[in-house]
């Protein structure tokens, strides 16, 4: 086990007078804090033409102050600020020396102190103890090798799932103001739409019934039926699975508030920002329970409005903003059925409103199955940091083969 200080050379930020600041590249790119951090490597938003402390390429940049610990990587010469700190690795492989810092960054930012933002010291940054097993240079550069394979998986997966979502923004802007048929727009109290399209009210297409208030008292960690509540819905739509944050009923409950598959839910509690509005489509009969914070949607008039498309529909920005413009509350902002109801919305025919759908669910399945990908990826490099960093397993004993087609795979 070495002190940071024994094995790595420490720069300190500090921050330049404003006056030198830029955004038209004039002098070093300048980096502030974690605000500015990639996956691996930070993004230039500001230049600096009088830097005062350097870091250079290859450095680990770490963010020293609110928040303590995360880290990137110095892609080119740049000046950073008090915000950050580089760690020039001198006697330990500087890759190894990054990811060994990620697997402390917890314990990092345990140190962090202060009133008002938490802040680590250059003392207590170059007494931080890494390698505790005193792994040589030729085994560092295989670890970091073998994290590194799972890692530029990880990021590629990640740049993929990002496009992908930006994809799935772009068409569903497009179907619900553009629509598929490529008609000319006429003017409406909404705005342009399509010629061929009617303007309606909500009200006039389906009824949205309460949710039950479940006693708390009979609320577990464990058991049969999961109360449905906000934190199951992502802001953009859709079905969040919760995990530990789950809840459970165990109590007595009426019967209609149990929900069955296919079942479309809006919420009407602001619980988080931009979750007003979202909506969700209930993935399994008999599991989840209606609750009060949410509507479920009823009588729904299939003739004229497709239950896929309105699920589409509720989490365009345009329904959204109109949904939270009927919200009131100081703290926590509500709607309520007749509200939602009173929400004037664009239609297509019945025919366009199943294309889009299909178009759209293509994109989902696309995201669904990056996000899986994503996520599988991001648990083999946590497993594998912990094992390869505490020499529960090493280098030799993993199939390197048989791990770099699981990443590729993944």
């Amino acid at each position: 086990m070495a002190a940071l200080t024994t094995v790595a050379d420490l720069i300190m930020g500090q921050s330049p007078p404003s006056s030198t600041y830029n955004e038209v590249g004039n002098g070093l790119a300048f980096f502030q804090g974690k605000t500015d951090f990639g996956f691996l490597y930070p993004t230039p938003k500001l230049y600096c033409s009088a830097p005062l402390k350097i870091a250079k390429p290859h450095d680990i940049l770490m963010s020293v102050r609110a928040p303590v610990g995360p880290t990137n990587i110095a892609d080119r010469e740049c000046c950073i600020g008090r915000g950050l700190a580089a760690i020039r690795p001198r006697d330990i492989d500087g890759d190894f020396l990054f990811f060994n810092l990620r697997y402390i960054e917890k314990f990092i930012a345990s140190l962090g102190s202060g009133s008002t933002f938490h802040a680590i010291s250059k003392s207590q940054l170059a007494s931080l103890e890494v390698n505790p097993h005193k792994f040589g240079l030729s085994e560092q550069r295989k670890i970091a090798g073998v994290l590194g394979v799972v890692q530029r998986a990880m990021e590629q997966q990640g740049r993929l799932l990002a496009l992908t979502a930006e994809l799935r923004k772009t068409l569903l802007h497009q179907l619900f103001t553009v629509g598929l048929r490529g008609e000319p727009q006429k003017q409406t109290g909404l705005g342009p739409v399509p010629e061929s399209w009617g303007v309606v009210k909500l009200g006039d297409l389906f009824q949205i019934k309460h949710g039950f208030a479940f006693d708390g008292e009979f609320f577990k960690p464990v058991g049969r039926y999961i109360l449905l509540t906000p934190g199951h819905f992502f802001e953009s739509g859709g079905f969040r699975d919760q995990d530990q944050k789950t809840k459970f009923y165990t109590g007595e409950f009426p019967h209609g508030y149990l929900l069955q598959r296919g079942e479309l839910l809006v919420v009407m509690t602001e619980q988080k920002e931009g979750l007003l509005g979202s909506s969700v489509i209930v993935p399994e009969s008999g599991r989840y329970l209606h609750n009060q914070r949410l509507g479920l949607i009823q009588d729904l008039d299939e003739a004229r409005l497709s239950k896929d498309f309105l699920y589409y529909l509720f989490n365009t920005p345009a329904v959204r903003k109109r949904i939270s413009m009927t919200a009131s509350g100081s703290k926590v902002r509500h709607t309520s059925p007749n509200k939602i109801r009173d929400v004037w919305v664009a239609l297509p025919s019945l025919e366009e409103q199943h294309e889009s759908v299909k178009a759209l669910a293509a994109v989902d399945q696309k995201l669904a199955v990056t996000a899986r990908k994503h996520a599988a990826l991001t648990a083999l490099f946590r497993t594998l940091l912990h094992q390869l960093m505490t020499a529960q397993i090493w280098v030799h004993d993993l199939d390197l083969p048989e791990l770099a087609a699981q990443a590729q795979e993944t």
